[in-house]
């Protein structure tokens, strides 16, 4: 694989550089710039601009109304949107159910989701954990029983991400209890606004909602919203975790935070000097930013194998969600590290764009540095979700090194 730019590539470069310019809206660049806090309508917004553009979905082919872009162009959008303070687009709708809806959706499921999610219309959640089967999801108990042309789903599932905001969720749910654990789950699309659905917010350790529990109490789901073959989900679940799993390698977020995190040591004076020209705290820093060099080149090379063989991201997904979602934590720790006692005043309301500190809290809260105390403990669940990093190693050392 050439890692260098093609003319066309870096012309591509410089296209994206002038529509973030323009169009990216000051107040949600802002937010991400300083580490405030997002609200649906602003990631909506991002979306439907992108939309209007043609840009909503770089990878999707163009018969479903994606841009069809190649894997450097699709990195190099991520790369200039991270550095311009562009938000992420929703993952749960463009990059986990989207394709797997391509992928085995019938025509009317794909004609329906597809438009609303590329245009901001739709926003999902995931539904596949639950209490005591995270890791082990082919345990699930969340039971979906066929009465005539609906589903009866009942159970319950747990850390749903961002779901207080969702009006659809792809759930995954036990059809036949008399088979292996794996063959006996289907893969069904439920209106979040069905009755006997309820939803309780999980208060993270910052106190941000961010994730809620949520039950199903006899919900009836329309047979038509099976997706695929009944008791064959867990060839979907599958697929879809290779893509969450790659999106988990967090590139741009690596990068937006080494930016943050080379302002903040040379901001920070300490024994005279800013804290950057010290030997110890710059060899830190140069160790993560090779690392996160060997990764993004990683993953250009996996997503580059994946598109031209037309296949799903196998374990190689593994080794890129165990690098990225170590590399996130070492540079909240670093930040830490560097902000030292300013680092720890934490107070929620300073996640609002229009908060301003009180003269006893303003030293603490430099312009050039995000409250960090909630997003280091935030951030502590990287290695835990999209299945924990010591069962990315089981993965890895089963199918790569058939153990």
């Amino acid at each position: 694989m050439d890692l260098r730019h093609t003319p066309e590539e870096e012309a591509f470069r410089t296209e994206v550089r002038a529509f973030l310019k323009a169009e990216l809206p000051p107040e949600i660049r802002d937010k991400m710039r300083l580490g405030r806090r997002l609200r649906k309508d602003d990631m909506v917004r991002w979306q439907r601009i992108l939309h209007r553009h043609g840009w909503g979905a770089g990878m999707w082919p163009k018969k479903f109304g994606g841009a069809e872009w190649t894997v450097v162009q699709q990195h190099i959008f991520e790369e200039e949107g991270a550095a311009a303070g562009a938000p992420a687009q929703i993952p749960f709708s463009l990059r986990m159910v989207a394709p797997v809806l391509m992928e085995f959706g019938n025509a009317a499921q794909q004609g329906y989701f597809l438009p609303r999610i590329l245009s901001g219309e739709q926003w999902w959640c995931q539904g596949y954990s639950e209490p005591g089967s995270g890791s082990d999801l082919a345990s699930l108990r969340t039971a979906a029983e066929r009465r005539g042309d609906h589903y009866i789903v009942n159970g319950e599932k747990t850390w749903n991400t961002l779901g207080q905001y969702a009006d659809w969720i792809f759930v995954l749910a036990r059809t036949r209890s008399d088979a292996r654990q794996q063959q006996g789950i289907s893969f069904l699309l439920v209106d979040m606004r069905t009755p006997g659905i309820h939803l309780r917010p999980i208060l993270t350790l910052d106190g941000e909602h961010e994730v809620n529990h949520i039950t199903f109490d006899n919900v009836r789901v329309p047979a038509e919203n099976l997706v695929g073959e009944e008791n064959k989900g867990w060839t979907y679940a599958k697929f879809l975790l290779g893509h969450e799993r790659t999106n988990n390698a967090g590139i741009g977020l690596c990068k937006r935070g080494l930016q943050s995190l080379k302002a903040i040591a040379a901001a920070q004076i300490a024994n005279g000097k800013p804290l950057i020209e010290d030997p110890r705290f710059r060899d830190r820093l140069a160790r993560i930013e090779l690392e996160l060099t060997a990764l993004e080149i990683t993953n250009l090379r996996m997503l580059s194998a994946v598109a031209n063989e037309s296949r799903a991201p196998g374990p190689e997904a593994s080794i890129l969600k165990i690098k990225g979602s170590e590399l996130i934590q070492q540079l909240a720790e670093l930040k830490m590290h560097a902000l030292g006692p300013d680092a720890l005043p934490y107070l929620r309301e300073a996640l609002d764009i229009d908060w301003e500190a009180e003269p006893l809290l303003a030293a603490h809260y430099a312009p050039y540095a995000p409250p960090l105390t909630g997003q280091y403990f935030n951030q502590r669940k990287t290695s835990i979700y999209a299945g924990s990093n010591e069962i990315q190693r089981n993965i890895i050392s089963k199918t790569i090194l058939d153990l």
